[in-house]
């Protein structure tokens, strides 16, 4: 008998291209995956990697059973959405992974109206970015993914996903309240183009969006400070550091010293979310997906 989650550690050594990637994706260490591979290939009876300078390979069986386990991994899936459907009602866990401002800004009333209205249901809402909801998703960690990208650069996403929209969330520039476009009805990014941003980390998808689109004005980006946090991005702001684009989804109060000026050419992120299109059947996927958009209309 083959070990399911066996299977799951070769089926992500196959996606991620290596041990320490799937160690990454899968939350344990190298060590446990080599011990998970070396108890497989006795199982099998066959050689599924084989050293490709410092890293691995899979040979052609370690392929050939990679792919069995992505399709059993997926009739797991679908059997459990089969069965949470027959059931007729959500219920059980529901796993869901959002980026910060929609956990602050949906996730309140979207809890609690789960809470009320499916007793039964069990939500578990964890914060994260896209790129780590996404592949958690696609490998089953969680159910349910909120993700955003913006109006100029969309984000890919993989095959087997189902996706639906929830809201489009308008971005402001967040300036020193004595900055000299403070208190403007509104301004271009163009009127920027001697000042300092305030941005994300480099890697993360947001940086990515602010580096394009400053380019695509003619700017070149001069990133004094990074935050993940836009509270943290204001705080800097309010001390003179720099500007920054404050989206309104989760903003809550502006700390003093800030100013919002909005962008004459609208700015938007679309916020979605997404799920595995074998799960589609499921009874919680589709009332969580309700409540969400309900909670962006309701904005």
């Amino acid at each position: 008998m083959l070990s399911l989650e066996r299977l799951r550690i070769l089926h992500a050594i196959d996606a991620y291209g290596s041990v320490s990637a799937a160690a990454d994706v899968l939350h344990v260490t190298t060590s446990a995956i080599s011990q998970q591979m070396g108890k497989l290939e006795r199982e099998t009876g066959q050689q599924l990697l084989a050293k490709n300078g410092r890293g691995v390979r899979l040979t052609d069986a370690g392929r050939l059973l990679s792919g069995h386990a992505d399709r059993i991994l997926s009739m797991v899936e679908l059997a459990h959405s089969d069965l949470e459907a027959h059931r007729g009602a959500p219920v059980g866990t529901l796993a869901i992974g959002a980026f910060p401002t929609a956990a602050r800004g949906l996730f309140p009333r979207v809890l609690a109206a789960l809470r009320d209205e499916h007793p039964q249901l069990r939500p578990y809402l964890e914060e994260m970015e896209p790129r780590e909801a996404v592949p958690r998703l696609m490998r089953g960690d969680i159910d349910l993914a909120v993700v955003l990208d913006w109006y100029n650069k969309p984000l890919p996403l993989p095959d087997g996903l189902a996706k639906a929209e929830l809201l489009d969330d308008v971005a402001d520039v967040a300036v020193p309240s004595g900055h000299p476009l403070a208190g403007r009805e509104w301004c271009d990014l163009e009127d920027f183009a001697g000042d300092d941003w305030i941005g994300w980390p480099p890697g993360e998808f947001c940086h990515e969006w602010l580096v394009f689109t400053l380019r695509g004005k003619g700017l070149e980006p001069r990133i004094a400070h990074a935050a993940e946090e836009h509270h943290t991005q204001l705080a800097l702001v309010a001390a003179g550091l720099g500007v920054a684009i404050t989206p309104r989804l989760g903003r809550g109060p502006v700390p003093e010293g800030v100013s919002i000026v909005p962008v004459r050419h609208t700015m938007r992120r679309h916020v979605y979310a997404a799920w595995r299109a074998d799960a589609d059947r499921r009874p919680s996927i589709r009332a969580a997906v309700d409540a969400l958009r309900r909670a962006g209309a309701e904005r």
